[in-house]
């Protein structure tokens, strides 16, 4: 029996133990629990065999450093992931309390289950594996964990910016991504970029009776949705001028191996996303559309009156959170000032409208045909006992661009989550059997590449 299989319940226990900590990074209130989550990790990686483990504090949450580099000559991996967590709202909706896992149907069930706590502690895990089997690592091996990846990851971005010595390496792993299908292992080779706004309307002074005043004053309510309506048309293609002119559509052979792809449309539609139909750009595959084209998206508008009952006022501000999505060769400055002019232009009269932009974080394609990617595509088919599919993600990881420009290294994304896992929703969850394979595979991953 190898260390893996030995030490299934520990491994789980000890996931418990982090998925308890509720490091939630988009309210204050959660700050000591972020410094927990931070000692837990921290901890780990120690206990692991980690010749080197600290905090790095700075302007944001602390940055969780290790390093064991005993293998001279050998490639240098860098590990990422992080600690941080989304909100558990709207909390009515879980079926067991997001920060008390439980195990049901082979899967567990917890806020941060395998976004990313779950898949952090995969790689911490391996590396510990094979420490503890034979006393060394096949490769030298680095770890960053941050605690801001879902508040756009400022303080990691500013630290790796400065290109610190100990962050030398020739590869990132990336475990923050999810297979295509069960039992199909997958490598994530694209990621779309994103950049994060709040759009401010402001109109009258104060709040205004509809009776006195409607027909006379402006209507910041109004004047968001006109503002939205002149970002993209019902068809959901952007009229942000200039906003297409550097997307690269997927080449012949991308396209061929997506068709490839198991995948069942009615499926995701009515059970994957419990939609009654897909929307988006007519003609374009549904893997186009989510994982090589760019979106705008509106998240929540606030405003005016929406307690029960009525009350007939005209706002004097309202607010909208939109995103926009890119992808390929899309520049974020660039993106930006279009986004920004498009609002000036729609603006109405009446009222003024601020975007704010609150977080950016660029897009990614990697050319597969490098070593490091190849290796993994190699432990997981070892492991899953299936060939590995290369795909693209609609979602962002915004370190992997980060770390292209300013360590010019690869990140090789080798996540282990499944699409129905519920990220960023309730019951969100990671399945166990890709939780303990996903150990092995980091491992033999190591192993490949030490050889």
């Amino acid at each position: 029996m190898t260390y893996y299989q030995e030490h299934h319940t520990d491994f789980l226990e000890g996931l418990k133990t982090f998925l308890r900590i509720p490091s939630i990074s988009t309210l204050t209130e959660h700050k000591p629990d972020i410094r927990r989550a931070a000692d837990f990790a921290l901890n780990e990686l120690r206990a692991a065999g980690m010749t080197v483990a600290e905090l790095i504090e700075g302007a944001g949450n602390p940055l969780v450093y290790a390093e064991w580099l005993g293998a001279p000559g050998k490639p240098t991996i860098l590990f990422y992931g992080h600690y941080d967590v989304q909100p558990p709202d709207p909390l009515d909706e879980w079926k067991s309390p997001p920060f008390e896992p439980e195990v049901r149907n082979d899967n567990i069930y917890a806020r941060g289950a395998v976004d990313d706590k779950g898949q952090v502690y995969i790689q911490i895990k391996a590396v510990e594996s094979l420490l503890k089997t034979t006393g060394r690592l096949p490769v030298n091996v680095k770890f960053l964990l941050e605690g801001e990846e879902e508040t756009g990851g400022e303080f990691i971005e500013a630290y790796v910016k400065t290109k610190p010595p100990r962050l030398k390496a020739d590869a990132a792993v990336v475990c923050d991504t999810e297979m295509f299908a069960p039992e199909l292992p997958s490598i994530c080779i694209g990621l779309r970029g994103l950049v994060y706004y709040e759009l401010i309307v402001q109109g009258a002074e104060h709040d205004l009776h509809s009776g006195i005043y409607g027909g006379a004053a402006p209507n910041p309510m109004m004047a968001v949705a006109e503002i939205i309506t002149a970002l993209k048309d019902r068809d959901g293609h952007i009229k942000i001028p200039g906003f297409y002119d550097r997307v690269v559509p997927p080449s012949e052979k991308e396209r061929e191996a997506w068709a490839r792809l198991p995948f069942d449309e009615k499926e995701y539609t009515e059970k994957e996303m419990g939609a009654r139909e897909l929307v988006g750009e007519p003609g374009l595959s549904v893997f186009e559309r989510t994982w090589a084209r760019p979106t705008v998206e509106v998240h929540g508008i606030r405003g005016g009156f929406t307690g029960e009952g009525a009350k007939t006022v005209i706002p004097a501000r309202a607010v909208a959170k939109i995103s926009t999505r890119l992808v390929g060769d899309q520049r974020l400055d660039e993106s930006i000032e279009q986004t920004r002019a498009a609002v000036k232009a729609a603006c109405p009269k009446g009222v003024t409208a601020e975007l704010k932009l609150i977080s950016a974080g660029a897009p990614s394609l990697t050319n597969p045909d490098n070593p490091f990617i190849h290796a993994a595509a190699a432990a997981l088919k070892e492991t899953f006992g299936k060939d590995t599919v290369y795909i693209r993600s609609g979602g962002s990881i915004p370190i992997v661009g980060v770390f292209d420009k300013y360590l010019g290294i690869p990140s090789v994304m080798m996540g282990f989550g499944l699409p129905d896992d519920n990220l960023h929703a309730p019951n969100e969850k990671f399945h166990l059997p890709n939780f303990y394979r996903g150990i092995e595979a980091v491992a033999r991953y190591l192993e490949i590449l030490g050889e």
